[in-house]
């Protein structure tokens, strides 16, 4: 029942919690010394709820994403109380998860083959992209560009890479909707070493014209008024078998449902807590892969 509410095992999130308390009190000195803030530190309101509870209000909110006045109800504080005590825990618990950012700069520094392995097991990375449906914008331009040809809602959209192991390599921003997959792959095209072969959907077809150098696999793609061979057929099959991974990947990040259903929060916070759901699916694979 608690990793059904939370997305964690106890061990799990006691693992993280323990972190995160001994990383608290230095990050709240700077928190209530920094230089915009008019109030004197130690001035204002107190967190009622102890960090652990904090912690375990934020993983409840994202997993099942009620509104914050059933939160509130359940945890014994009002509504805007539970707004306060996650905003402002939410920068600490993305210290302490293993995010894509962090992950994406260690492997651009990758310079041997063993340490390429390490990261890209079979020299192989998975590229998709995954849309979040958002509510209907009230100005009228917003409405076009975060339109969705496909999902015929607005939505915003979000590119991920990752291993056979299913760890999230590199997560890019979130962009609008009415963006194709693969024109938001040209500007922000994921860097991986040369010996790296990136796997694809049909949606990202111009990559082998636009980036020579880099090593891509697609499926083959029927032409009009013509069937595909048997042998094309089973190296779909293959090609599919082998991409599911990251599917599976989109599939764990939507488990929490703060990823999945319409996104109520400020865009602003969006690549915030995005960081945090994928850094909390990268800290479950890098436990079950050692």
């Amino acid at each position: 029942m608690f990793k059904s509410f939370t997305g964690l095992t106890v061990v799990e999130f006691d693992t993280i919690c323990k972190g995160i308390e001994c990383k608290y009190r230095k990050y709240e000195i700077k928190r209530l010394w920094r230089k915009s803030r008019e109030r004197k530190a130690g001035a204002g309101r107190q967190f009622k709820l102890h960090l652990q509870n904090r912690l375990l209000m934020l993983l409840v909110y994202y997993r099942l994403y009620i509104t914050y006045t059933l939160t509130g109800f359940l945890f014994g504080i009002d509504q805007s109380s539970v707004c306060r005590n996650i905003q402002k825990i939410e920068p600490l618990v993305k210290r302490c998860l293993p995010i894509p950012q962090r992950l994406y700069k260690l492997t651009k520094r990758l310079k041997t083959p063993e340490e390429v392995e390490q990261y890209f097991p079979g020299f192989k990375a998975f590229v998709d992209t995954t849309e979040q449906q958002i509510p209907r914008p009230k100005d009228n331009g917003r409405r076009k560009i975060y339109y969705s040809g496909k999902r015929k809602r607005h939505t915003i959209k979000k590119e991920i890479m990752v291993n056979e192991q299913g760890k999230i390599l590199y997560k890019s921003g979130y962009k609008t909707g009415h963006k194709h997959d693969y024109n938001i792959y040209k500007s922000n095209r994921p860097l991986t070493p040369k010996k790296v072969e990136n796997v694809f959907d049909l949606g990202f077809l111009g990559v082998e014209k636009d980036f020579p150098e880099q090593k891509s696999s697609f499926p083959f793609k029927r032409k009009r008024n013509k069937s595909l061979s048997a042998e094309e057929k089973e190296y779909n099959r293959n090609h599919a078998k082998a991409r599911v991974i990251v599917e599976h990947t989109i599939c764990s990040i939507k488990k929490f449902r703060i990823m999945s259903l319409i996104f109520r929060n400020r865009l602003k916070r969006y690549n915030r807590i995005s960081d945090i759901v994928t850094g909390l699916v990268n800290y479950r694979v890098l436990n079950t892969v050692s």
